[in-house]
């Protein structure tokens, strides 16, 4: 009984421990942000109204969760068909495709961007010089996560047997893809775009390099300005994440609470 008393003193003592390093920081930026200009007593969230008022703030924050949507539903577009193929046809190719996804973690973002950026040309010549064309390079940016996300998910089923069945029952491939399988890797795809929303919301190097306006480079730009709304705009940025990665854990948590029963 000591023994089991000890551990969870343990147990709660790193979890207040660990509260308490993530959210005293947070108590900082939000008393940080609520301070009067100057030398004046009080608080005021005139820092927190320009946030809404702000206009290029305010399309910099559209233009982030824009990117973070497109770049999440691009990423399955292009991994979820090319591995479940890679699998099913040329299984002797899975270990190219893993090369070619996880290039992107050994390679610094700056030599990225300089790499792509004469084919960032070509993309704002067709979609036009808009934060948007992020997108495809942002997609380069989280495959090497959302590769191990999906490859432990389709680890976990017999694809070949599930699409065979499926097939000789008639179904297209479209449909395999859409109602055999990728209800199948659901929590594989979904840990793909938790990692995927967090490194568009949070990507800087990108967006600056290639001169584009979003939520974090224009956060950086106010830093030089106007500090009380560049941290109140840093902490609506991690509060925005922190809710976007909740409700898609909640998500989650639903579904295969509704497929157990």
């Amino acid at each position: 009984m000591s023994g089991s008393l000890a551990w969870r003193v343990f147990r709660w003592t790193v979890l207040l421990l660990l509260a308490a390093y993530f959210l005293i920081p947070l108590w900082s930026m939000l008393d940080f942000s609520t301070q009067a200009p100057g030398t004046q007593p009080g608080r005021t969230l005139e820092a927190w109204r320009a946030l809404v008022e702000d206009p290029a703030l305010r399309e910099a924050i559209i233009a982030s969760l824009l990117l973070a949507l497109f770049t999440v539903v691009l990423m399955v577009l292009l991994l979820v068909p090319t591995m479940v193929w890679v699998r099913l046809r040329v299984p002797g190719a899975s270990r190219l495709v893993e090369f070619l996804c996880l290039l992107p973690l050994t390679i610094p973002a700056l030599v990225i961007v300089v790499g792509i950026k004469n084919v960032m040309l070509w993309v704002t010549y067709f979609v036009g010089d808009t934060p948007l064309a992020l997108t495809f390079a942002y997609v380069i940016l989280v495959l090497p996560y959302s590769y191990r996300a999906i490859d432990a998910a389709l680890s976990a089923i017999d694809v070949a047997t599930l699409s065979e069945a499926a097939r000789s029952l008639g179904a297209g491939w479209t449909t395999v893809m859409v109602r055999i399988v990728l209800p199948n890797i659901v929590p594989g795809v979904l840990s793909a775009a938790f990692v995927s929303v967090a490194l568009v919301l949070g990507e800087y190097t990108f967006a600056s390099l290639l001169h584009y306006d979003t939520l974090p480079t224009e956060i950086a730009l106010l830093g030089k300005s106007q500090a009380t709304v560049s941290v109140a705009a840093s902490l609506a940025s991690l509060i925005l994440a922190s809710a976007l990665l909740l409700g898609l854990g909640l998500f989650s948590r639903e579904r295969r609470t509704s497929e157990g029963q």
